[in-house]
Parts: C-alpha cells; structure tokens; sequence
C-alpha cells in the first residue's frame, strides 16, 4: 500500500512540474516574442523577382504584423505550417521547388528570423521579398 502511495505522490509531483514548465514556457513566448506597433503606419515592401526585376509598393495600414497586410493587398500567397504562412507565390511569381527556389524575407537588407505572421510592423519599416535559389 506505501508502494502505491508513494507512485501516486511521484505521478501528482511530475505532473505540476509538467504544468508549471508549460506555463513558464508560454510566459516566455508572450514576453519574448517581438509586438507588432499599434496605429496607422506606413510600410514598404520591395519584391525581387527571378529576373532581377525590382518592384516597390507602399502599404499604409493599422496592421500589427507583415503577414496581415501581404495577404490583404493580396501581395502573397502559402501554405499554413506551424510557424505562420510559409510564402509561395509573391506578386503572381510562384517559388519552383524543383529548382530549389523559395521567397526570401529581409527588413531593411537583414535576414528576418520569424515569418511573415510574425514579423512586427513599425511605421517607416522597409521589407524585402527576393525569389531566391538553392538552400
């Protein structure tokens, strides 16, 4: 009987700690993860197409995040994954994966780390949407 006892305290015990790893874990998430600004902003938005050509576009918007205001202006299209929209088309121009193209994200000339969904928006933001190949 302490034997069942002492497996059902360890059971209670691991599933706290379970619990109180997954808030911490969502805590961080909420605090760390970058905000989108709030108001009316102004944004531009550069798209590189596979034969260099160079097309830029001006978004005024109240969006908190570049995805929003991408399939708005119905600029983009995806796939849905776990971590947002996963670009596919931009301005009509599909990606070929046989070709290993794929839609590179930059603000300003620097690497974007999140997706579109995910990407916060301030007034006067720059982005970059560049068809590029190879992985």
């Amino acid at each position: 009987m302490t034997e069942n006892k002492n497996g059902s305290k360890g059971l209670i015990i691991g599933l706290i700690a379970l619990a109180v790893i997954c808030g911490a874990g969502w805590l961080l998430n909420y605090y760390v993860m970058p905000k989108g600004e709030e108001g009316a902003k102004t944004i531009q938005v550069q798209v590189v197409h596979s034969d260099q050509s160079a097309k830029d576009l001006e978004y005024h918007t109240d969006a908190a995040y570049l995805g929003e205001v991408l399939k708005a202006e119905k600029l983009v299209e995806g796939e849905e994954g776990q971590y947002g929209m996963f670009i596919t088309t931009v301005d009509g121009e599909t990606a070929d994966a046989s070709r290993q193209q794929w839609w590179c994200l930059t603000k300003g000339g620097e690497s974007v780390n999140t997706s579109a969904d995910q990407t916060p928006i301030a007034d006067g933001d720059v982005f970059e949407l560049t068809l590029t190949e190879g992985y």
